[in-house]
């Protein structure tokens, strides 16, 4: 959609609002079955909805038997037709419904497409089932290879065949298919074809009576086909209403984007409901540039796309703020799910210990050399260092860890380091380095080798390059491995020390870790029971301390904050997660951002997350942080990570390794990304 709507528009930022609708159906009554649907297309034309799926034959009922051969109850159904193509002329969802259709001599199961008053196309169902409680054979013909024809229906002559794909002229990537119930049941079903030619939304309208596990049954394919075929599933099962004779029926109707879950509706209920999402199709798109994969399966295919014949239909969407139905994850990298929970932060940290055993398996070293400062990063990957030693069978002596106090380092972060190594059982040594800093500084001519307060980039690098040296020719001298601490967030933003610095080491066992996760999954240690009591309470301190470089004293304001400077890590991952994995614009994401973090105490905060670190921002707080993030990651801080000692990917986020998931120019600009947000979000 064009920039004309405000930036609180969904469609300004490639959502398209769908609908599972559960009507309340009948066993057979028509007019009824119309005025229900009549009731819910209402309902979704004031929640802004673009797309509404019903459940399948829904204008006739599903479960009615041989009325679907009697011509009588066909009149009547096309008659209905025309009627919820008269009575929704004036709304702006498309709908689909279902309903029994003859052509040529021949019933089919048909998905009807209908769009401001019109019947823009009909889809036949490919496969019918006749096996156990189903006998479509019985009544319809397939539809499978029905392709390039007409129908007359109501009164108009539409386009008919499975080889539809309906388009929004309007609204940008607004594309869909349709297939129904059974079709998904298929080895491959229809709307794989469909995906492959181009639909980024998939409907499904379905009867399918319920029975036990069958719901899971639907989850699953609906999850999976959206997942495989990088698409928004739109799934309406038939609910109470029609007859039991020898079935029952649920209602169940859901919506899912790559496999995720986003909206479902109640089941068993008889009350009618619509199950409401936004989809973001345009991450869908973008998707499938990325996953070489799709495009290879539709040459593979036969460029589907040549074959299916795209129906455009004039949709007119609202173009206004019409709120958000959609759950923004605030911590994209942190695991959300509760029942998977300690399944995924397991793995994460496994993912980790795995990485850095093989590695430190490799090589010829004795120890793992490591510093530690009592921050989150050193914390972090000392503790997966010392569950490496436990699962190759070491001695926790194996690990050096050495904490180098400087300049401003402070004594909490100091005492909590060489209590974690004490409770650790490792060999932990302390090196001042501010006599070899004050040398260096004083060899450099530097104003504070004078006596003078000065604390720029130098004065701080010094002190972390110096870290690094010495880390390094311990490893030499010991026979040892150094282990970097560095995060993914830090190398997004280029915080680091280039070369001699934080940003080298043999291997960055936390490199593929952004800050938010780290501080999950060292609170997810602790509650799993990973070490002891002892250590549990000091990681705990480490959890509550400010995060900071320690690079440069504290004055009146206190202790130096990387977050004061750089802007709250909690943002910036939000950030990197919606350019580095979907390539989202700089607008959107603040959009999202916005959407995700302006109300703390509105949606989901990752489990048992503390109440006290439940922050908010407003949107030009969020335009803030992000011209500073679009500036370091795009301008400042590629040449950073072309040289990155090799790390393992921990998240579906993505890393950022120049051998892997980012590769760009080290001299490189930023000022793409900052125009778009200044013309996305104005000044």
């Amino acid at each position: 959609m064009a920039k004309k709507a405000p930036f609180e528009a969904i469609h300004r930022h490639g959502f398209v609002r769908v609908a599972a609708a559960t009507p309340i159906a009948s066993a057979g009554d028509v007019k009824f079955n119309v005025k229900a649907a009549l009731d819910l297309a209402r309902q979704a034309d004031e929640r802004g909805v673009d797309l509404v799926v019903y459940p399948e034959l829904n204008i006739s009922s599903y479960a009615v038997d041989d009325l679907h051969l009697q011509e009588a109850f066909l009149d009547a159904v096309e008659d209905g037709l025309a009627e919820f193509a008269r009575q929704t002329a004036g709304l702006a969802p498309v709908f689909c419904v279902g309903a029994p259709l003859r052509r040529n001599g021949r019933l089919y199961n048909c998905g009807v497409v209908v769009s401001r008053g019109r019947i823009v196309g009909v889809v036949p169902k490919s496969f019918l089932p006749n096996y156990r409680e189903y006998y479509e054979k019985r009544w319809f013909a397939m539809g499978f290879g029905l392709n390039g024809m007409d129908i007359a229906v109501a009164g108009e002559t539409v386009p008919f065949g499975t080889d539809l794909i309906f388009a929004a002229n309007d609204l940008d990537d607004f594309i869909f298919h349709v297939e129904i119930c059974e079709d998904y049941w298929a080895p491959q079903p229809p709307s794989t074809v469909g995906a492959l030619a181009g639909a980024l939304i998939l409907c499904n309208l379905s009867a399918s009576n319920i029975t036990i596990g069958k719901a899971s049954e639907r989850a699953l394919l609906c999850a999976s086909q959206s997942n495989r075929c990088c698409a928004a599933y739109v799934y309406a099962a038939s609910g109470p209403g029609e007859s039991t004779t020898d079935l029952a029926w649920d209602g169940q109707g859901s919506i899912y984007e790559l496999g995720e879950l986003l909206a479902e509706s109640s089941r068993f209920e008889r009350e009618p409901e619509l199950a409401v999402a936004d989809i973001d199709v345009q991450r869908l798109r973008l998707e499938r540039m990325r996953m070489g994969t799709f495009n290879d399966n539709a040459i593979a295919a036969g460029h589907p796309e040549k074959k299916a014949r795209r129906i455009h239909f004039e949709h007119q969407p609202h173009g206004k703020d019409v709120g958000f139905e959609r759950k923004l994850r605030r911590f994209p990298y942190v695991p959300n799910r509760l029942e998977q929970l300690d399944q995924d932060c397991y793995e994460a940290f496994n993912i980790q210990v795995q990485g850095l055993a093989r590695r430190f398996q490799a090589t010829s070293g004795k120890h793992l050399v490591i510093g530690v400062s009592g921050g989150l990063d050193s914390t972090h990957a000392l503790i997966v260092a010392a569950k490496v030693c436990d699962y190759l069978g070491l001695p926790r002596s194996t690990i050096l860890g050495f904490t180098m106090p400087g300049f401003a380092t402070g004594e909490t972060t100091k005492s909590n380091a060489w209590a974690l190594m004490k409770s650790l059982g490792i060999v932990g040594e302390e090196i001042d380095i501010k006599p070899a800093a004050r040398q260096m500084l004083g060899d450099m001519g530097h104003p504070f080798s004078r006596g003078e307060p000065v604390y720029d980039i130098t004065f701080e690098n010094v002190q972390a390059g110096l870290r690094t040296d010495y880390l390094f020719r311990l490893a030499n001298q010991r026979s040892g491995f150094v282990v970097g601490t560095g995060d993914l967030s830090e190398l997004a933003l280029g915080w680091c020390t280039y070369g001699v610095g934080d940003q080298m080491s043999h291997y960055g066992v936390n490199a593929g870790v952004p800050k938010t996760l780290i501080q999950y999954l060292i609170r997810w240690c602790v509650k799993s029971n990973q070490f002891d009591e002892e250590t549990d309470r000091i990681l705990n301190a480490i959890l509550e301390t400010k995060i900071s470089p320690e690079l440069v004293p504290a004055d009146e304001a206190g202790m130096q904050s990387t977050e004061d400077r750089i802007g709250p890590y909690e943002l910036h991952d939000f950030f990197l997660f919606h350019i580095l994995r979907s390539g989202q614009p700089p607008s959107k994401v603040a959009f999202l951002a916005w959407q995700a973090w302006h109300d703390r105490a509105q949606g989901l905060w990752p489990f048992d997350y503390p109440e006290a670190l439940q922050r908010e921002y407003d949107l030009a707080t969020i335009k803030k942080w992000l011209r500073e993030f679009l500036w370091r990651f795009f301008q400042t801080s590629q040449f950073k990570r072309s040289a990155l000692p090799n790390s393992p990917k921990v998240s579906m986020g993505g890393s950022l390794s120049p051998r892997g998931d980012w590769r760009a120019p080290s001299d490189g600009v930023a000022g793409p990304w900052l125009d778009e947000l200044e013309e996305g979000l104005g000044s």
